[in-house]
């Protein structure tokens, strides 16, 4: 953990940024009393599309109605 005083905040703001990012937590103190803490945001994982392609199948009958003894399953008949 680093701590700096406000006055080095100001000056070396996006050395103590990248130090966040890399995972440092970065206190800013006022006359030597810790008063923020400067930490990383939660990234979220990039969606990664066509990662299934060619292992999952559909039927060409996924969207055909349902027979009537399935569907009397769902209608509670």
């Amino acid at each position: 953990m680093q701590t700096v005083n406000i006055h080095e905040a100001k000056s070396q703001l996006s050395r103590l940024i990248e130090a966040a990012v890399n995972g440092e937590e970065v206190v800013i103190a006022k006359a030597g009393t810790p008063v923020v803490r400067l930490v990383s945001v939660e990234q979220k994982p990039k969606l990664r599309l066509g990662l299934m392609k060619g292992k999952i199948k559909i039927a060409d009958d996924f969207d055909a109605p349902l027979a009537d003894e399935v569907l009397a399953t769902f209608e509670g008949r």
